[in-house]
């Protein structure tokens, strides 16, 4: 047939009647637009293209879009499938004609290409503002728009109306063009860029001109936002490097939390908060837009089924050709061809609308999330402290509130859109179903929604159990955390198991809610799977034997399909009706929870912790307030700070600070506030409290830097040759609560910050609690007498070291929260002789005067002679720890592949067994389901062969009987193997969640103590809290989704495979397009995972570091810099989240179109290839389901990589190395009251903390007799506390040996040795519990021995006042008594301990004299038959011992009695003597 224009009749060419009046005239004439605008614009486009360096990403600052931008996309792709459908109409009516006519199809085509190139034009026209160009689309617009109008009009005059396709195709082409004519006068209009005088000039978006923003998705074109092309760069560059923070940049200003927080705020100023209110407000309009994107998606959904049903049966009747020239609607419709292609358009569409409802829902989830935590942390930093010291907010809550609440809120919204979207498409569905099946569809309809109360009956019960098992787990956590933080006392008392049983037991509790979890959650699986093949079942066995008709394969298939629809939004609504419930419950409860938080002070009780004070504290002057432990020295200094609640009384800030609480009976529903100080003040709390940061963030404390002060500072501190010792030197980061630091030195760099700070006030609250003689001295001389007073700055100070009261220019003496006497020294010494005398008894100065000259003296001399020696002489330990870290970090971030090997190690801790029986009843279930619908294939084909109209009952029955039978059977059969697989794959996650915590705790508890001391506790404590509950909750059900969705996708495959062979061909390339896009999402998605999580942990810590650090932030007035600092972590990590769901909708988009094309090509091959009508509707509905699986496959594969992470780091702890518990004595053999004598010998002694380190002690010899008092001094790292921990093998003994009453310690079972012996520590650990579980975890000892205990360190009245005596309550940490009670509870657990061995390490640190004094009568008179050895930081507590060893880097330098060392004018513990009076 040969080709010509108008085709060979003679007829075509004939224009008597006019030109306009030949058709193929007209065809031609629809040409020239099309033609002129591809000559206009190609030279265009390539001349800018190449200017650019064939670069199309200009870069993106200048990117604008005009006005009508979305419009005139949406219209050119409607202008481009019309045009599809006239190629298509027009090739239809061709084939029906003799001769070939161009003229019919060629201009669509030529359409088609210029419509293209007009929407590439105007992209790069936009994206280089230069809006002159667009002159040539206007132009095109209204050519095009002239020549379809003289099109139409001569068709209507041929007498041809609606009904005719090619007559709505033409009109629809007009009203087309038409609008994009507007669309191009419109921007004229507002841009000015021709005919007008003034072109308007236009600035792009002000988050475009800053280079930060990488996050496009707001300002790129429509295509772009709706496939996210413009991520492409970023996911396929994650292959070639890391995506790091600075790879995705700022979040754009709409986005950020402070605008949002502005948003929810301006809408109710002054009215009582609604949140719900709020977030109608701020965020209604993108919750409507997103439902309306998702009502588009819903309603194009059922498009699959109407269009298999169409397929199938046009694949049946053979329809014989019609053979006019014209093709009316719906003959065109009638082609299968046709219903093919517009299938596929139709899934393009549903699946980018639904990308787009959840993209918005997301972005709307994230600004929410942003205000939410701007909102949480102003409230945090309005909390008194008191709520926080008293226990009514924890830490735990706010961190709760902050990781998990919030996120509940964003993952309501994301869900809102499904609540009103689901009734409409259920109704839709079964209406649907209704006209295909009739009443038998609503027998189906009905199992469904039977159905549907008992999965809300499960989903409840799996939140119950979630919500228990969450309770569980922070109770365990709890208590692995105490765990950690006293591990050091734990082993030295041997008590590591009976704490390891108590976290073993709110383990099993944990589990066995956990086994509820998963008990539920497999149901629910198991309902999901099994509600479709229940109504199909029910539906098609009353449609055999209720209706008349027999079941044909159009609507067996497609009703098949619409059951598959259905069953989600049933599954969906469940889970969105409770999360919607929780969250409304969740946002009640905050808000009262919040509110209620200024109870009246007095740290809780509602009596007066402070009375009847009446001080005035002088400018510019040193005060100090001295007291015993817990009569309210810090209570003084916070209640000025505004910190405690006034119950009477003012706090005048003035040129003096003055303060008066008089006390009388105050009604206790008056509360005044204590006003806040008016300056910032310089303030370091008695706990030292560190940021996440570097030593010198740490100093300067957002001050400027200054180099000379900065110096001055850390000197005055004696701080340098710390910092010389880090890895870093001041840019070390110490965080953890400053976890790689001893307490002396985190005390310090509090001071300093106190110091560094440009304030007129300082409040120091015992700054040398934590530090030795030298130490204390340097910080009283260099830092506070010379550098604060010469500033002229006013200071208080709180102290137990009375020794520097002469320094003080006014004196505050507290007793029991009460001021027992002001003044200067001299005043007291006049009015309070009593007073005087005892502080001078206890400073044990005989005559001060000359004491004072004396010390000067010798001071300065000491000090330019030991200060180099105290340079030297520190610990070589903290590097080590140091470079650790570092190469943990470099091996964190070393990219992976799939990490087979951990997901075969987390398998097979689940069991053999399990794992067998999994994949067996996986693939049996999958297989059980393709029988079932190739069974249903089988009986409808056969129907449609043997009989094509009504059946004939009586030959049927048999049949019908035969096949309903199978069918049931088979559908009994995929029922039950439904439960089992969801069974076993839960199941064998429990198994393998408890095995791995186990080993991991049992590893960690037996643990040697220098993997402790180098590993920092948050790191631990992740791997019990979030890899943990990865282990338990998030691991199963993602191996359970993976392993469905990729059994789905094969044996969809298998079956379109199997119907039409043909579709193999076409597998090959989709098979690799799907390749690529999974390998580079996996890399992308791992990074951006990694970063959200990396980015949640700063803003975590940064909440609770303001609860921690309340007190300090107040003081210093630096809420708003911490408010700022919260702003950003807010955003930092919201804008990785941001890029992960956009990867995420990335990939959706990608496996979503994929999915498209591979239904295009398996019903094209079907309607070609096969004549079995049942099998085409077989492969036309697995075709369907590939398109939601596909996506689920990706995605599933990398959560799991992800989360195999949170194994490979357990394992990681697994491999560890644990202390040697087995002694080569059997603990039968030790004598039951070993050690009786408490005989010490020590031969020859080398310790080191770890076989590859230097040794601390270097051939230690000593002899301690029976019952001596020992005292060990030294400087800092010379050895003191390594020697004491040698006692109990804590650290290596590489050479030499200690002998306790005659047996070598080295062959004790650990246990047996460290149960007999008792130590006393510097830090007073106490463990949540009872004061009896504190004293005595064993539960061995009487009442008697336990008050007689307390009695010895003088706490018994206290204890006695508590309510419960020895049951009361100590709160975590043991944060409700002071410091100083804390360390006698620490001594009354010594002694309840009979041990003839005793060991103090520094213990009298942070108690005051007189309590110091106590215990020092306490050891020489109840322990006056054992041995005591003493390792001391004060040396005046060991003048009275038996035997003073005077030790440096790891030596025994002297070793005599006190007496005869004294006597040694040169000696070493001489000159400690002399700097300590």
């Amino acid at each position: 047939m040969s080709l010509s224009f108008c085709g060979n009749n003679i007829s075509s060419y004939d224009i008597f009647d006019g030109v306009l009046q030949n058709p193929c005239f007209v065809d031609a004439l629809n040409l020239v637009p099309h033609v002129f605008l591809l000559f206009i614009t190609f030279p265009i486009l390539f001349i800018g293209w190449g200017s650019q360096s064939s670069k199309v990403q200009i870069h993106h600052n200048t990117w604008l879009h005009f006005p009508g931008h979305n419009l005139r996309w949406i219209l050119t792709f409607a202008l481009l499938f019309v045009h599809v459908c006239e190629i298509a109409e027009g090739i239809v009516s061709d084939s029906r004609r003799e001769s070939r006519h161009l003229h019919l199809f060629m201009p669509a085509v030529m359409g088609f290409v210029a419509t293209t190139t007009s929407i590439v034009y105007y992209h790069n026209i936009e994206t280089s503002n230069f809006p002159k160009l667009l002159l040539a689309l206007f132009l095109y617009w209204v050519m095009a728009f002239i020549t379809k109008t003289i099109k139409l009009v001569k068709y209507w005059q041929s007498g041809w109306g609606v009904s005719d396709l090619r007559f709505c195709i033409t009109g629809m082409m007009v009203i087309l063009n038409g609008l994009l004519m507007a669309v191009e006068i419109n921007v004229i209009r507002v841009r000015r860029y021709v005919f007008f005088m003034n072109p308007q000039k236009v600035k792009p978006p002000e988050d475009l001109q800053d280079l930060g923003v990488r996050f496009l998705q707001p300002f790129v074109n429509l295509l772009s936002k709706a496939t996210y092309w413009w991520m492409n760069t970023l996911i396929i560059s994650a292959h070639k490097k890391p995506i790091d923070l600075k790879a995705i940049g700022k979040l754009p200003i709409a986005m950020r939390a402070v605008t949002n927080y502005m948003c929810e705020i301006a809408d109710h100023p002054n009215r009582t908060p609604s949140i719900w209110l709020a977030m109608y407000r701020a965020f209604g309009r993108p919750i409507l837009l997103s439902s309306t994107f998702r009502y588009l998606a819903d309603l194009l959904g059922f498009a699959g089924p109407l269009c298999i049903s169409g397929i199938v049966q046009l694949n049946q009747i053979f329809s014989p050709l019609n053979i006019s020239e014209t093709l009316s609607s719906k003959e065109f419709l009638e082609n299968a061809y046709v219903l093919a292609v517009l299938l596929f358009l139709a899934l393009i569409l549903q699946r980018t609308f639904l990308q787009a409802s959840y993209y918005v829902t997301i972005e709307t989830g994230i600004n929410l999330r942003g205000a939410l935590l701007a909102m949480i942390y102003n409230k945090i930093l309005r909390l008194s402290t008191s709520n926080l010291s008293m226990g009514e907010m924890t830490l735990g809550q706010i961190n709760n509130l902050v990781a998990i609440e919030t996120n509940q809120l964003m993952w309501f919204l994301f869900l809102c859109p499904n609540l009103w979207a689901m009734p409409v498409q259920i109704i839709m569905g079964v209406i649907l179903l209704y006209n295909l099946l009739g009443s038998s569809a609503l027998v189906g309809a009905a199992v469904i929604v039977l159905l549907a109360p008992i999965q809300y009956f499960i989903a409840t019960k799996l939140a119950e159990a979630q919500k228990s098992t969450l309770d569980y787990s922070t109770e365990r956590l709890k208590k692995t955390n105490e765990i950690l933080k006293g591990i050091k006392l734990l082993k030295l008392y041997a008590w590591e198991h009976i704490f390891c049983k108590s976290v073993e037991e709110t383990r099993m509790k944990e589990l066995s809610s956990l086994k509820t979890f998963a008990l539920y959650t497999s149901l629910s699986i198991f309902m999901n799977a099994a509600i479709p093949i229940a109504a199909v079942l029910a539906t098609f066995v009353t449609h055999a034997y209720a209706s008349g008709n027999n079941l044909k394969p159009a609507e067996a298939f497609a009703s098949l399909s619409l059951f598959h629809i259905l069953v989600t939004p049933l599954f969906l609504l469940s889970t969105v009706v409770r999360f919607a419930v929780k969250a409304i419950i969740r946002y009640a409860l905050e808000c009262l929870k919040f509110f209620v938080t200024n109870g009246y002070f007095s740290w809780g009780s509602g009596l007066a912790t402070l009375s009847n004070i009446d001080i005035r504290i002088p400018t510019g002057q040193l005060t100090m307030i001295v007291g015993q432990v817990g009569c309210g020295k810090s209570s003084l200094l916070l209640a000025i700070l505004g910190e405690m609640q006034t119950l009477e009384g003012k706090v005048y800030w003035s040129k003096e600070i003055l303060c008066h609480f008089p006390e009388k009976d105050f009604p206790s529903d008056l509360f005044v506030f204590s006003c806040f100080p008016l300056y910032s003040v310089a303030y370091a709390a008695q706990k030292p409290w560190l940021l996440n940061a570097t030593v010198e963030e740490n100093i300067t404390f957002g001050s400027p830097f200054n180099k000379q002060r900065y110096k001055a500072v850390t000197d005055a501190c004696s701080l340098q040759p710390d910092i010389d010792l880090l890895p870093f030197g001041d840019q070390t980061e110490i965080g953890e609560r400053g976890i790689n630091l001893s307490g002396g030195q985190r005390q310090r760099i509090c001071v300093a910050r106190a110091l560094y700070q440009n304030t007129n006030i300082v409040f120091l609250d015992d700054p040398f609690s934590a530090l030795d003689i030298h130490l204390s001295d340097h910080l009283m001389q260099e830092g506070i007498l010379k550098f604060l007073q010469d500033d002229k700055r006013t200071l208080v100070l709180v102290t137990h070291k009375l020794q520097y009261l002469t320094h003080a220019d006014w004196i505050i003496a507290m007793k029991d929260g009460s001021v027992l006497r002001e003044g200067t020294l001299k005043d007291i010494q006049t009015k309070d002789v009593e007073l005087y005398e005892h502080w001078k008894t206890l400073m044990n100065r005989q005559d001060q005067e000359l004491e004072k000259v004396i010390r000067k003296t010798l001071r300065r001399a000491m000090y330019s002679r030991e200060a180099k020696a105290q340079m030297e002489d520190e610990d070589e330990e903290e590097e080590e720890e140091e470079d650790e870290d570092d190469n943990m970090s470099t091996v964190m971030r070393l990219r992976t592949k799939m990490p087979w090997k951990t997901c075969w190690r987390y398998l097979t801790s689940g069991g053999f067994f399990l794992l067998f029986l999994m994949i067996f009843s996986k693939l049996l279930k999958h297989s059980v389901i393709v029988a079932i619908d190739y069974w249903l294939a089988t009986w409808t084909s056969e129907y449609s062969i043997n009989n094509t109209g009504k059946a004939d009952q009586e030959n049927c029955t048999p049949s019908t009987t035969y096949y309903v039978a199978g069918f049931s059977i088979l559908c009994g059969a995929g029922i039950f193997l439904c439960l089992v697989t969801s069974l076993t794959v839960e199941w064998m996650g429990l198994t393998a969640a408890k095995n791995l915590h186990q080993n991991l705790l049992n590893k960690i508890i037996l643990g040697p103590i220098r993997f402790f001391d180098t590993t920092p506790l948050g790191l631990i404590l992740n791997r019990f809290s979030a890899d943990t509950n990865i282990i338990d909750q998030h691991i199963p059900p993602t191996l359970e989704s993976l392993t469905r969705s990729t059994l789905l996708c094969l044996s969809a495959i298998g079956m379109i495979s199997y119907a039409t062979p043909v579709f193999l061909v076409a597998l090959v390339p989709l098979g690799v397009a799907f390749y690529f896009i999974q390998k580079y999402f996996r890399v992308a998605s791992k990074d951006l995972q990694e970063l959200d999580d990396s980015t949640q942990l700063p803003l975590l810590c940064h909440f609770s570091e303001t609860a921690e650090g309340l007190t300090t932030i107040r003081a210093f007035r630096h809420e708003t810099r911490f408010k700022q600092r919260m702003l950003e972590l807010t955003d930092t990590n919201n804008i990785a989240y941001l890029f992960l769901s956009a990867a995420n909708r990335w990939l959706e988009v990608r496996t979503d179109y994929l999915g498209a094309c591979i239904v295009l090509t398996a019903s094209i091959a079907s309607i070609s290839g096969s004549s079995n009508s049942g099998l085409v509707g077989l492969g036309l509905l697995y075709a369907l389901t590939i398109t939601n699986y596909l996506n689920w496959v990706v995605r599933n594969l990398a959560d799991l990589e992800v989360q195999m992470g949170a194994v490979k780091k357990v394992n990681s702890f697994l491999t560890m190395e644990s202390e040697n518990y087995e002694g080569t004595m059997d603990p039968s053999q030790v004598p039951e009251h070993w050690p009786q004598e408490g005989e010490i010998k020590i031969h020859d002694l080398c310790v080191r903390y770890e076989n590859n380190l230097k040794p601390v002690l270097k051939h230690v010899k000593a002899y301690i007799k029976p019952g001596q008092k020992v005292g060990i001094c030294g400087r800092t790292g010379s050895g003191k506390s390594s020697l004491s921990l040698a006692f109990f093998r804590m650290v290596d003994i590489f050479d030499g040996k200690i002998v306790i009453d005659g047996i070598d310690i080295s062959k004790l079972p650990l246990h047996t040795l460290r149960s007999r012996l008792s130590i006393i520590l510097q830090d007073p650990i106490l463990f949540s519990g009872s004061i009896r579980f504190n004293l005595d975890p064993e539960c061995k000892c009487t009442d008697d021995r336990l008050w007689e205990a307390l009695e010895i360190a003088q706490l018994k009245n206290m204890v006695k006042s508590l309510p419960g005596g020895l049951d009361a309550i100590v709160t975590e940490g043991g944060e409700n008594f002071s410091v100083g009670q804390r360390q006698l509870f620490c001594l009354a657990r010594a002694f309840v301990r009979k041990s003839s061995i005793l060991i103090m390490d520094e213990a009298t640190a942070s108690i005051d004299m007189a309590t110091e004094n106590i215990l020092q009568k306490v050891v020489m008179t109840a322990f006056a038959d054992r041995t005591v050895v003493t390792i001391a930081h004060r040396v005046h507590t060991i003048l009275t011992a038996d035997l003073v060893i005077v030790m440096k880097r790891g030596n025994i330098l002297e070793y005599d009695t006190p007496e005869s060392l004294l006597a040694r004018e040169d000696g070493v513990f001489a000159s400690f003597v002399r700097a300590d009076m």
